[in-house]
């Protein structure tokens, strides 16, 4: 009986998890859909509840460091209590919510380099916590994200590589504790810049876009950085030639801050 009740505090012999979704492509602001299945273990369990939660990979800076952790954000309660026999099985449909400021990991049909989200389900058992499943999701640019993406790739910049900065925008409305930099080369008309980098923050009617312009560092001067920022209408954003308008944000920019 002694070994028994420490098996079960090490969580040997104790109820597993298992996450199946029926889609993992999505979109910031869409809806994943699935099946958990909890499978009792050698004895009964007391489960205290079921969470669902994403987890993303973020770039973290301090005053004197800056490493990488695993954030986990957007929790949300699947199951309350409930006591599971030995061998049962518990099905919980899945409805998970995805944030519209989540990031993307694809763009342009491809997946975006260093970028992982993974949908996390969390078992809580009386006595114990199993972290269960994490689950790969594929979040997709909206179709006012992929227009700005496309304009960028038309006027030749080249993807360079994306990350996720825990953190917040200055002057921007976030609901969510981090954002995400979309990096790019530039082409030769804007050889003062040195790169590009891209923040969408969505909401249901609108987006924030944000550039950022690093600019090249000279021989006797530093580089320095610039930005801009503008809001796109989903309703009205194919009333407008993204190309001309954001080689407008861009000379601007880059004009103020003598980068050309």
């Amino acid at each position: 009986m002694v070994f028994k009740r420490l098996r079960q505090a090490m969580g040997v012999g104790g109820p597993s998890i298992e996450t199946v979704l029926h889609d993992p492509n999505t979109q910031p602001g869409g809806v994943v859909t699935g099946e958990i299945t909890i499978i009792g273990g050698e004895y009964e369990s007391d489960i205290i509840g079921v969470n669902l939660a994403l987890r993303t990979k973020v770039e973290v800076e301090t005053s004197d460091s800056e490493y990488n952790a695993n954030l986990t954000y957007n929790q949300i309660p699947v199951a309350g209590a409930f006591r599971l026999n030995p061998g049962a099985r518990y099905g919980i449909p899945v409805q998970f919510p995805v944030p519209w400021e989540a990031p993307l990991t694809h763009m342009y049909g491809h997946p975006l380099h260093g970028m992982t989200v993974g949908l996390s389900t969390e078992l809580e058992v009386k006595g114990a916590l199993d972290p269960g499943d994490l689950d790969p999701i594929a979040i997709h640019p909206l179709p006012a994200q992929e227009r700005i993406l496309a304009a960028f790739s038309n006027l030749g910049f080249h993807f360079r590589n994306a990350d996720c900065e825990k953190g917040r925008i200055h002057g921007v409305h976030q609901e969510l504790p981090f954002y995400q930099e979309i990096e790019f080369h530039p082409p030769h008309q804007y050889n003062g810049i040195t790169q590009l980098e891209v923040t969408f923050v969505a909401n249901p009617h609108s987006m924030e876009v944000v550039l950022e312009l690093d600019k090249r560092g000279g021989l006797f001067t530093e580089g320095h950085d610039s930005f801009s920022r503008f809001t796109v209408d989903y309703a009205t954003v194919d009333q407008t030639s993204w190309e001309h308008e954001l080689d407008g944000y861009l000379q601007h920019a880059g004009r103020r801050r003598g980068f050309f």
